[in-house]
Order: structure tokens, then sequence, then C-alpha cells
């Protein structure tokens, strides 16, 4: 809807009313509602180019925009200032707002319990010559590190171990400091949780996962209300030529339609799954925001409007983990998160996370609570009778 069509008057959308709509052009008789991805290396471009919208298909493309203005209406829908960058993928986004504003002799914050590719990017920050700080996502820990930084990275909840920390306490602080805030929003998605209404310079995603839902599509973000943040992070888009395919933004943007029935969905079947774990004399340490004894839900419930669908725990060891995956029927396992279809994986496989060999990450998809608590709970008894 452009601003001069606008009714300023209207009720406020919920969000599922506004994720069918997000980003879609103003209507036209007999065109699809969301037009088909332009696959375009180049566009005609009479006269001066200066201003022109298209011009070359590594600066900008038509479906990535119809993409690029749903996701900011997601993350901050009454805020039209909202600007968002699409990526071919969640470290390409991250790559952007870490690069573009980390100079040699700067120095940043990253959690040192997230995502596990952080690791890597510690280690090349450091060869560019800045200063790379870490502390755990749980509690004021982050808030020792700030002094003289230029950025602070956030990633609440924390993959995979589910900490939650105080964004806005830690944005004020961050800025009193003088440093730029970004929020890995991955887990929770723009439904579950809104970083710049938090007060954050970045809201930072992998649209890989729970954003698209469908395992089919590689892509990434960075939506913030500063022109000029905006405009680099775009920058090192085109220099690094990190672009989304055309077919890509437009799974996505398909996809985002049904996002609320989606978390909505995975929120109550991951709560259900771990109420059920919470009885398990052989699971420890189960962690989901959305239970109310989870030493996160309390900030949860204050920061976030849904608590996501990824829930971890604890098994004995290595081979008794191994075992429960192999007995699942309705839950795959497979890596990453957020898909329509249940999955489950031993996060210890790959190395790179601080958990125990017998964690298990597992995500839950959009099937019947009932039918998924079964499944867990069938494949649990099977590995305990072989014990």
């Amino acid at each position: 809807m452009t601003d001069a069509t606008r009714d300023t008057d209207a009720p406020r959308d919920t969000d599922a009313t506004r994720v069918v709509r997000a980003g879609l052009p103003d209507e036209e008789p007999y065109a699809p509602p969301l037009p088909g991805p332009v696959f375009a290396a180049h566009y005609h471009l009479p006269g001066d180019p200066a201003g022109a919208p298209y011009a070359y298909g590594r600066d900008a493309n038509p479906t990535w925009t119809g993409l690029e203005r749903a996701i900011g209406e997601l993350e901050s829908p009454d805020d039209e200032s909202v600007r968002t960058v699409a990526f071919a993928s969640g470290m390409g986004a991250i790559s952007a707002v870490l690069f573009s504003r980390a100079r040699p002799g700067s120095a940043v914050v990253l959690p040192d319990d997230g995502y596990n590719l952080l690791t890597g990017m510690r280690e090349r920050l450091a060869g560019f010559g800045v200063e790379v700080r870490t502390a755990p996502t749980a509690g004021d820990a982050q808030l020792d590190r700030l002094d003289g930084a230029s950025l602070l990275w956030i990633e609440s909840p924390s993959n995979p171990g589910l900490d939650v920390c105080d964004i806005r306490r830690l944005v004020d602080a961050a800025h009193e400091c003088g440093a730029l805030v970004a929020v890995d929003n991955t887990l929770a998605t723009p439904l579950g949780q809104r970083p710049l209404e938090l007060g954050a310079d970045f809201s930072v995603g992998s649209g890989t996962k729970a954003l698209t839902g469908h395992g089919d599509v590689l892509l990434g973000y960075v939506a913030c209300r500063d022109a000029e943040l905006a405009d680099g992070v775009r920058q090192w888009r085109k220099y690094a030529g990190a672009i989304p395919g055309p077919m890509e933004a437009w799974l996505a943007h398909r996809s985002l339609a049904t996002l609320e029935l989606r978390t909505q969905r995975q929120a109550v079947n991951a709560r259900a799954v771990a109420e059920m774990l919470l009885a398990r004399p052989e699971v420890s340490g189960v962690r989901h925001p959305g239970l109310p004894g989870d030493p996160a839900h309390e900030q949860a419930a204050r920061q976030m409007r849904r608590f996501g669908c990824v829930v971890s725990f604890t098994l004995p060891g290595k081979e008794h983990a191994e075992r429960f995956l192999a007995a699942l029927r309705l839950v795959g396992e497979a890596t990453s998160f957020g898909g329509v279809r249940s999955t489950a994986e031993r996060r210890g496989r790959w190395g790179g996370d601080a958990v125990p060999e017998g964690f298990v990450r597992m995500s839950l998809g959009v099937e019947d609570a009932e039918d998924l608590v079964a499944d867990v709970r069938r494949a649990l008894d099977k590995v305990a009778a072989r014990h």
C-alpha cells in the first residue's frame, strides 16, 4: 500500500492479518497478488541513471524490494522509516553488519554462547585488527565488556542454549558508551520479538529458518531505522556480492503469509514437548523460554511475544542421544530449525558449541502436539528399555 492510499484512521492490523499482506504491491486487475520473481542481470536504462530504482542486478531487484518491504513491516509495523536489506544467507547478513562497522583498532562484543560460526568470525575480525571481547548471554556479563566498544552483538534467545538477556537494558548501556547494537533475532522472528522497538540499531535474521519455514531457502536480512547504517550494510552487500537470488526472495515472501500460523503452532508444540521432558528422569537441562520455571522465562515474557520453536535438553551421553534420535518417527534428524517439519540433532557432533555430548536441540514443527509428545515419549521409552 502506498503512502497516498494509506488510511491513517484504519484499525491496526494484527500479526495474522499483517503477514498475509506484508510487502504486496497495490492490487491490479487480472494480476497475481504476489508477482513472480524478476530474473534480470540488468535493466533497460535510458537517459541519466541517477535515481533509477533498478539498473544492475547486483544492486537491486524488484523481487528483493517486495521482500524487504514486507520484513520491514513486520520488524516495526508502525514505523515506515525501517529499511531492510536482504542477503543470500544469514551469515551474509551477519558479516555485513560486523564488517561494515568494525575498523582496525575498534572493539566489538560478541556472545560466547551464540551461533557456532561466530567463533570463526571472531578469528577473522581479530585478523583485521579488531579487538574481540566475549561474554555469555545470560545476566549482565556483557555490560562489563562495553567500555570503548563500537558494537555490541546480542543473540537472544541464544542458539543452542536458549538463554535470554535484557535487550533494552543492554542497548541503553551500549548507547551510553557510544556503541551500536545488533540483535540476532533468528530464533524469535519479528513476530516473536522486535529488537528495533527495544532500541537496537540492527535487527539481523537468518531467513533460512523459521522466517520462511519450509527448509527450501537460504536467506538473510538486516533491518534498521538509520539510513546511513542501512547504506553501509547495502554497500557491503554490493561489494561482497552477497545478493539473494530472485527465486529465493520470492519463495521467502510467499512463505511469510503463513508465518503467524506457523510460529503460533510451533510455540505451542515446543512447550508441550518441553513439559513432557521435565517429567523424565533420564532428561536433564530442559530449556525453553516459554516454560514458567525456565531461568530465562521472566525476562523473555517481558520482551518476547512468542517463545519460539526450539527446545534443548541433555540425555545421559552420546550413545543414548543417538539412539533416541534414531528411534523418533515424526522428528527427523537434521540441523537448522524453524521448519514446518519437526527436527532434532545432537549438537556435539559439529563441534564449536560448549555443550555436553548428550545435548539435543529439537525444533518443533506444525504437526499435532499430542502426536509429537507421544513420539518423543515412545522414543525415550525405547532407549530406556535398553539401559
